[in-house]
């Protein structure tokens, strides 16, 4: 019989056996779902980068074709982008931008839905008079980075052009566009670990039936099995969960595209298109993960195939040493290395922190086998020693059902290190008062734009008055107070001259804005590895009691309460959970600290803030792994209403 064949009887008949596949299927199609939409992420800001590359000047080509100046306008805390451009050629030989219906003549101004929304919503004084009176027509999404985006593209006349104007041959093309690194970096990094909690998820499904398939191949093995058959038949029951799963995930990939696109990046939400992946880089996801996971259930097998009389008699392993330890400094020694080199690359620093990521599955076995050997010595209720006797006997599977909670407060206390530290280091330089709006000009504009803004704050009826400051024609001022005045007349008043309003409060908007984004980004990716970890945590606790089910049928026999081996069984997951969360969560504060110092280092007066809250993570974690244990108690009555016969 072949081996597929083998395994589809084998699933027709345990139901054990379909229940694990359809969680490791559903594992596998979490983790296929969450990498396509991580990888995505790069590629989306790519588009976007691409659609609005011409609202920024091609310093790259010369040419004397096109001034340009493009500047940052607000209103009401949101940022408008205007450019101004004059033509020193036929405007008919200049090559449009996609989503850009004409070149605005002298006088015209091409606005974007939401800015044209906006400019009838508000009054003119606060909006519209800050643009020529003439709209010559709309922009598209394809001009757009995202729908909401406020932008003005104001035509000139070349000597009417703001100072900051630039030559250039046209417009800059898409190609010379970059994605976000920011959200670059959020990528791998989310890559990294959601990956590893979704795998755990999935070795967790299959464990269910761990101990009834080893004692399978085991007797297979004996039979006259050889290891060649013995592994393609696992790889087999494996691979057709594994193949479903993937499939599944590309199946409802498009879904978690859709819901990225109503998360806010950069000031507004995503268009349905941005989210895509090349066909060949889907092709390779699609089959490396499910690749994983048969090679993880291969590599599971040798003790099966080395020893199978072991495995059939269940015989303990051996004792693990403590060699195990040196993962962690070697892991974290690379990583910061990798943070601290003279050019750290993306990929050098994501290589680092996976390695130290998956140095906990080295070393968490260790640390559960040390707890164990704790509570044998020092504790004498029943529970705990069956607990410490289960950590002794089988420190692997004990840390596997706190392996994904371990992860999830590593990442907890990494994020909760990096963003009170990025918050730290916002605010201004002080150049700028608060409550104080200011162009900067030369010493010939300074008076015609004063004058100009004083006529038009005079007519709408505001106290604020603009007046000149500094003397040198690079340090030439023109502010205005705005102190009993609307601030957004003031600032319309100012930004007529085309030259870009400064003010603190904006300044701290916009980073305002940033932080939002991060920290909107981490609270999700900290919710969905909180999920993964809890669901991990209880299929191992409950495949824990049903590969046990012959003891725990046995004691239960003889007497033993359910209530014992529940506390036992939840002494199991939250006694090592305790132990290697609160290193995670050490481990997640360093870690913290060598990704800020990537920032760091372009904010040479940055400096990290540890805040009370890195203890969160690590007491939600044990809380998780308790809470995810209590599975334990369903599972021991299953158990009981069994006949013992049948153990």
């Amino acid at each position: 019989m072949s081996p597929l064949r083998l395994a589809l009887r084998v699933l027709r008949v345990d139901r054990r056996t379909r229940t694990s596949t359809i969680l490791t299927a559903v594992g596998v199609a979490v983790a296929t779902g969450l990498v396509l939409l991580l990888i995505s992420l790069p590629y989306a800001t790519q588009s976007r980068a691409e659609r609005t590359s011409w609202q920024l000047p091609d310093v790259a080509h010369d040419g004397a074709a096109l001034l340009f100046a493009h500047s940052e306008d607000f209103i009401e805390g949101t940022t408008i982008r205007r450019i101004d451009v004059a033509s020193t050629v036929d405007t008919a030989t200049i090559t449009l931008p996609a989503g850009v219906p004409r070149f605005p003549a002298p006088g015209e101004v091409i606005v974007s839905p939401a800015l044209f929304e906006r400019m009838h919503e508000l009054p003119a004084t606060q909006l519209a008079d800050r643009f020529p009176a003439r709209v010559a027509g709309t922009l598209t999404d394809d001009a757009l980075a995202y729908p909401g985006q406020l932008v003005a593209l104001v035509g000139h006349t070349p000597n009417t052009m703001p100072d900051s104007v630039t030559s250039t041959a046209g417009f800059r093309s898409a190609g010379d566009a970059a994605p976000d690194s920011m959200l670059q970096l959020l990528a791998g990094v989310g890559v990294v670990v959601l990956l590893v909690p979704s795998l755990v998820l999935v070795a967790s499904s299959s464990r269910l039936t761990a101990a009834r398939r080893e004692r399978r191949l085991a007797a297979l093995r004996l039979a006259g099995a050889t290891p060649g058959q013995v592994t393609a038949m696992v790889a087999a029951e494996t691979g057709i969960a594994a193949v479903v799963g993937a499939l599944l995930g590309l199946a409802l990939s498009p879904a978690l595209r859709g819901l990225a696109t109503f998360v806010p990046w950069g000031g507004g939400t995503w268009l349905a298109t941005d989210f895509h992946l090349p066909p060949g880089v889907t092709i390779f996801l699609v089959l490396a993960i499910p690749a994983l996971v048969l090679i993880a259930a291969v590599v599971g097998l040798r003790r099966v195939v080395s020893n199978p009389i072991g495995a059939a008699s269940a015989h303990p392993p051996k004792p693990l040493r403590a060699w195990r330890l040196l993962a962690l400094p070697v892991t974290g020694a690379l990583f910061f290395l990798a943070v601290t080199s003279d050019n750290p690359s993306l990929e050098t620093v994501l290589l680092g922190l996976l390695l130290v990521v998956g140095s906990a599955i080295v070393v968490g076995p260790w640390v559960t086998y040390a707890v164990g050997r704790i509570f044998v010595r020092f504790w004498r209720r029943p529970s705990g020693l069956l607990a410490g006797r289960r950590l002794l006997d089988d420190p692997r599977g004990a840390y596997r059902a706190s392996a994904g909670v371990v992860l999830a407060v590593f990442v907890g206390s990494m994020a909760l290190t990096v963003m009170p530290s990025l918050e730290g280091m916002s605010g201004h330089d002080g150049t700028d008062r608060d409550g104080v709006l200011s162009v900067s000009t030369t010493a010939a504009k300074a008076g015609p734009v004063a004058a100009q803004a004083n006529a038009r704050l005079a007519a709408a009826g505001q106290q604020a008055r603009a007046t000149i400051v500094g003397g040198a024609p690079a340090d030439v001022r023109v502010v205005a107070p705005t102190a009993g005045s609307d601030v957004e007349t003031v600032r319309t008043a100012l930004a007529v001259s085309g030259e870009p309003v400064f003010s603190p409060d904006v300044y701290l908007a916009g980073q305002q804005s940033e932080l939002d984004d991060i920290r909107r980004v981490t609270v999700i990716g900290l919710v969905a590895a909180a999920v993964l970890a809890g669901c991990s945590a209880a299929i191992s606790t409950a495949g824990s009691v049903l590969d046990r089910r012959r003891t725990f049928g046995a004691l239960m026999a003889g007497g033993t309460p359910v209530r014992v081996l529940s506390r036992a069984l939840r002494a199991e997951a939250g006694l090592p959970a305790l132990a290697a969360t609160v290193g995670a969560g050490a481990v997640g504060v360093a870690v913290g600290l060598g990704l800020f110092m990537l920032v760091q280092d372009a904010h040479e007066d940055a400096a990290a803030v540890l805040t009370p809250w890195l203890l969160a993570p690590v007491v939600l974690g044990l809380g998780v792994a308790v809470l995810a244990a209590s599975v334990c108690t369903p599972a021991l009555n299953r158990v009981r209403a069994e006949p013992l016969t049948d153990q």
